[in-house]
């Protein structure tokens, strides 16, 4: 199978990497909207033409399926982009039912881009999962930037999240839902405000599961280690082809630059 997985920018990736342990005898082409991250802070129909323009890219290069590995573009675009394309596309969301399912009473907090916490999406998602009203909703659209420019910690990034956490009294929370694929190369960060029993919880494993049964594949249940020692193979992982908003990526230092995250994510992931 021929699978193609799109975002804003580089957060996809962790859809990828969860996909090489899970899915790992499959062709990808992954492709990072460069030119118009970050999308939670674009309006609505920028964000729908933009994810309409990739699907006809990733259609035309051949694709079997598409999996939207962006919550920003998921919550605007998904049911526009399934009511005109004949191919499964699937879609992510904060994972905010088995947050509440799979927790205490404790509160839980649903960090996000702007734009995923303003749509109708994720508010009827909440109505419909949390009846004793446990989820606050926090907008980070920083993260996004600090990923983009692989800022994954230092005082800038701390400073940050000092400031939008200060309001919180975070010993309420027994979970933590990253609600958009940029916040997963957070997570050791995350720990410094939330104690060691407040779940990290992400969609990229469901999202994988869910692709694996929507193509009728059978994904691994117990994770080997995916790190790469060179970019050739990082390549050669699901014969990976990536683009940067529509052009192929074959310079040295863009493809050292995604090597070096798919490390970080198997850094960050450990071998669960």
């Amino acid at each position: 199978m021929k699978i193609g997985i799109f975002d804003s920018g580089i957060g996809g990736m962790g859809v990828l990497h969860e996909a090489y342990h899970r899915l790992p005898d499959n062709e990808y082409i992954f492709y990072a909207d460069t030119d118009h991250v970050p999308y939670g802070l674009k309006t609505t129909q920028q964000i729908k033409g933009y994810a309409d323009e990739i699907v006809r890219f990733l259609i035309d290069k051949g694709v079997d399926a598409i999996v939207v590995a962006c919550n920003t573009a998921t919550s605007v675009a998904i049911e526009d982009l399934r009511a005109k394309y004949d191919l499964p596309i699937l879609g992510m969301e904060p994972a905010v039912k088995p947050a509440v399912e799979g927790t205490d009473k404790k509160r839980i907090m649903v960090i996000a881009t702007p734009v995923t916490i303003r749509e109708t999406k994720l508010m009827n998602l909440i109505k419909r999962v949390d009846e004793n009203h446990r989820v606050d909703l926090l907008a980070l659209p920083n993260l996004v930037t600090f990923a983009e420019n692989e800022i994954f910690d230092g005082d800038q990034v701390v400073e940050y999240l000092e400031k939008e956490f200060q309001e919180y009294d975070t010993t309420r929370y027994c979970a933590l839902v990253l609600g958009c694929t940029h916040f997963n190369y957070f997570k050791p960060l995350y720990r410094r405000f939330f104690d060691d029993s407040v779940e990290l919880i992400d969609g990229n494993a469901g999202t994988v599961h869910h692709l694996a049964d929507v193509l009728s594949l059978t994904a691994i249940n117990n994770k080997t280690e995916v790190k790469f020692d060179s970019i050739e193979e990082m390549l050669s992982m699901g014969q990976t082809k990536y683009y940067a908003s529509g052009k192929f990526v074959e310079d040295t230092k863009t493809l050292e630059h995604y090597r070096r995250l798919h490390n970080r994510l198997e850094e960050v992931y450990g071998l669960k």
